[in-house]
């Protein structure tokens, strides 16, 4: 017998319950019974934002709704900043820049998270910035952002709007969008929400909502103008992918049941213990300031990439999801987002340890999952 087990930071696994409602009949997306749970869908999309503001809709990956931000907010010429410490930062760098917007970048050393200062001198050499976008959570090496923080030091020295990439950061970290003056934030189905890829959410503020009406951009199917109009009325402009919403619909449902709260605080302890079990193995963390989604490791000197991945996953059916660009074959990412739980956590430990023997890794066996233990067990489940 031979089990699966998927820990790449999207595609995340998904609940049993949720595919069996993704699996019903199909219904038409014009119709009282879409609607009607649509409503809800949106209602339950509001507490995961922790929001009373509008969050769309969008039959896109989460790249797509950042996409929508840019054409459906600015003008040719408008000045955004984009922090760059990674690469999904790098990419709202160039998305911008090609359609004709001015985009500064602040660049960071991958593993790093931009602080006040860096907004600071930013908005102090370019006062026109319309907007600066924050990646709450790097994906590609693990870094979470202090979101907070940087909003409120971008309220206070511009009148900027604030932007978050929260694709692997929304049913992760901690996130207010209305406590925290956030005015647009985006996340992708396939990462806390515990869906396939396919859906992209985009909040909006009033301040963003506004700065649609004088955007000049050419746009058609990500207009954000279109998707509010119809959310209006618990519809989507275009044709949705039908079946995600059944999803999403279940996927909320489980959320708002456990709590959002509670979730924010699973993801922290599960990192934790992550974190705990990799380095009593002797390995290193990649990052400097760590996320709770999505957790990068140095591969060992003398093993290689190729060889323990491979064994990793045929033998043991773990996946797990290498580094990117110059990362490639420098670092493995483990993650922990979405339907994870702790015996998910003590499984892909053990898994690890079980290749890295199998690669000639000098440990103590057990050590990494003694270590998740001894974070789990720091709170006995009956006190919880």
């Amino acid at each position: 017998m031979f089990k699966r087990r998927l820990f790449t930071p999207g595609p995340t696994p998904v609940p049993e319950q949720v595919m069996l409602r993704m699996a019903e009949p199909m219904i038409h997306h014009r119709s009282p019974e879409f609607q009607k749970m649509f409503e809800r869908v949106n209602n339950n999309l509001q507490y995961l934002f922790q929001t009373t503001q509008p969050v769309l809709t969008l039959t896109s990956s989460g790249t797509g709704g950042v996409e929508a931000s840019f054409v459906s907010l600015f003008s040719p010429g408008d000045t955004v900043v984009s922090v760059n410490g990674g690469k999904f930062g790098e990419r709202w760098v160039k998305m911008p820049r090609t359609f004709g917007l001015n985009a500064v970048e602040i660049k960071l050393e991958w593993g790093q998270a931009p602080q006040p200062s860096h907004i600071q001198k930013a908005l102090k050499e370019h006062p026109e910035a319309k907007a600066v976008y924050l990646t709450h959570s790097e994906t590609s090496t693990g870094t979470a952002t202090d979101v907070e923080t940087l909003s409120k030091v971008i309220r206070e020295h511009s009148n900027a709007l604030v932007c978050v990439d929260g694709i692997t950061a929304v049913g992760a970290h901690e996130f207010r969008f209305d406590q925290w003056g956030i005015d647009v934030c985006v996340t992708g189905s396939q990462k806390g929400l515990m869906i396939p890829p396919g859906l992209a959410f985009v909040a909006l503020s009033q301040r963003a909502i506004a700065a649609m009406e004088t955007a000049t951009l050419p746009k058609f199917y990500f207009d954000l103008r279109k998707a509010l109009q119809t959310y209006k009325k618990n519809d989507t402009p275009w044709t949705p992918a039908v079946s995600l919403i059944v999803g999403v619909d279940a996927a909320l449902e489980i959320i708002r049941s456990e709590g959002i709260e509670n979730i924010w605080k699973r993801h922290e302890r599960m990192a934790h213990a992550i974190r705990a079990g990799i380095t009593a193995l002797g390995l290193k963390l990649f990052s400097e300031c760590p996320s709770h989604a999505v957790t990068p490791i140095w591969i060992p000197s003398g093993i290689e990439w190729t060889m323990f991945n491979q064994i990793l996953k045929t033998k043991y059916g773990i996946t797990v999801a290498g580094g990117q660009d110059q990362y490639a074959g420098k670092i493995f990412r483990i993650s922990h987002l979405g339907y994870y739980d702790e015996l998910d956590a003590i499984s892909v430990i053990a898994g690890i340890e079980r290749a890295l023997h199998e690669c000639n890794w000098k440990f103590q066996a057990g050590a990494g999952v003694k270590a998740v233990q001894e974070i789990f067990q720091m709170e006995s489940p009956s006190s919880r």
